[in-house]
């Protein structure tokens, strides 16, 4: 009995010795956190997989979506490395990156086309007012417009549902804000999500709904969708690549950004090379999923801003409507 007592130690031992030499054999890869926009989603997720195409860059990323707002909540508490964000930093937002001692590097990677959209059962609407989505999107129309034939009286008298960005979504601020007037101002009796494949779905499958997001879910499911043209009282208006450079799509076309921990970059290389990786295939990633890549200056502004550091933001808190490219290109950060 005493003999066997006397080996217990001595098993334990080798145990501990075989699991900590097992454990130190597993390499374990580099991991980002990457949360935010379901509308700049889809550029991250395409820039990641060519990444990780290549056999040396190991790496692991947790790329998830909470919709802009939800993004910088995480963002600006230090939980994630990367913000995916389809408006920039809010004052509030500012104050809690500070708060935590969080740095940020504000990157714009494309522009977007907000796109109002229909079934393609929908035989009746084939443009729309910004006064008219004002009318129906406005807090006050809650349980009042709830037909087509309110928004416009030669339009039938059918119900209307109502598809759009949640609360926690750059995209609804931008929207309210360019619409209504006053970003957060929007009904809430309608189906509401922070993912856009969500909202795609629900739109394509009722003939009577009416739906926005972000215009590279719309160029995806064109097949069951009809993009309807938006009249801002200079004329109708598609969204495309075409009207947002020549800054035709008016107020509904808007920058998007990736924001940067710079905390991250310095500390871990793979971030640092990830970045500089993700601002070279930028253009092609950007064309790809179906928004409008910004001039080579902007990119390269970028690698600059990212190479040195820069912290800050070219806005003040606020999201700007009717901004072009060429005016973005022109802001300068304030620090």
């Amino acid at each position: 009995m005493n003999m066997t007592i006397n080996k217990i130690p001595l098993v334990l031992g080798i145990v501990t010795l075989v699991s900590s030499c097992a454990s130190s054999a597993v390499k374990t890869e580099p991991s980002i956190l990457i949360d935010g926009s379901s509308t700049v989603h889809p550029i991250t997720q395409a820039i990641v997989q060519e990444f990780k195409k290549d056999p040396n860059n190991q790496l692991q990323v947790d790329l998830k979506i909470s919709g802009t707002t939800g993004g910088f909540k995480k963002f600006c508490a230090g939980e994630t490395e990367i913000n995916n964000a389809s408006r920039p930093i809010l004052l509030e937002e500012m104050e809690a990156c500070k708060n935590n001692q969080v740095g940020y590097i504000e990157l714009p990677i494309a522009f977007d086309a907000l796109t109002v959209a229909v079934s393609p059962e929908n035989n009746w609407a084939k443009d729309i007012t910004v006064a008219e989505l004002k009318k129906i999107w406005e807090p006050a129309a809650q349980g009042k417009i709830t037909k087509w034939n309110q928004v416009r009286p030669s339009w039938p008298d059918r119900p209307l549902t109502l598809y759009g960005a949640g609360g926690e979504s750059g995209t609804f601020d931008y929207f309210t804000e360019a619409v209504v007037g006053k970003a957060g101002a929007s009904r809430s009796d309608y189906t509401a999500s922070e993912d856009d494949d969500v909202l795609v779905d629900g739109v394509s499958k009722d003939p009577n709904a009416l739906g926005y997001f972000g215009y590279a879910y719309y160029e995806k499911n064109q097949a069951k969708l009809r993009a309807l043209s938006v009249d801002n009282g200079r004329g109708a208006v598609l969204p495309s690549m075409k009207t947002v450079e020549k800054s035709e799509y008016q107020p509904l076309s808007r920058p998007l950004f990736i924001y940067i921990n710079p905390q991250s970059l310095s500390n871990r290389g793979i971030l640092y090379k990830f970045t500089d990786f993700y601002i070279q295939k930028a253009p092609e990633a950007v064309s790809s999923v179906g928004y409008v890549p910004l001039p080579q200056d902007a990119y390269r502004l970028n690698y600059v801003h990212m190479h040195r550091g820069k912290v800050g933001t070219v806005f003040d808190g606020k999201a700007e409507m009717n901004l072009t490219i060429a005016e973005l290109l022109r802001k300068k950060a304030k620090f």
